[in-house]
């Protein structure tokens, strides 16, 4: 039997504040279904703000943040920029099927290593 990991722990930079004012950054995410991607888009505020498909998104494939009860749009809609950038890529590098790295070596010692690029905007 092949088996993979389907949910991914992670730690936020700065931490989701709930209104009793605690500080929640670790969780767990899982891998995303084509209906994940899919739904969303017939949401009245994505078809609004096409922006606002990240939140609906990782609403629903965050499974755990710390000791909240549910993770909900209103949730996302609280992290701080830093958080949600973070989240962004990290979701991506979970589901993406494409390897990432590139090979580069340094042009001093001549040392060649792989590195990940940043992605640019957007999930």
């Amino acid at each position: 039997m092949n088996e993979f990991a389907t949910e991914f722990e992670f730690v936020l930079p700065k931490g989701y504040i709930d209104k009793e004012g605690m500080v929640h950054r670790e969780g767990t995410i899982r891998l995303a279904t084509a209906a994940d991607e899919i739904l969303p888009l017939k949401d009245p505020r994505v078809q609004q703000n096409p922006a606002y498909l990240v939140v609906i998104l990782l609403s629903r494939v965050i499974t755990r943040l710390g000791t909240l009860d549910a993770i909900n749009p209103k949730v996302i809609e609280g992290l701080f920029a830093a958080d949600l950038a973070y989240l962004q890529d990290f979701y991506n590098r979970i589901n993406s099927v494409q390897k990432r790295e590139i090979s580069v070596s340094c042009p001093q010692c001549k040392h060649s290593f792989d590195v990940e690029p940043e992605l640019m905007g957007g999930l």
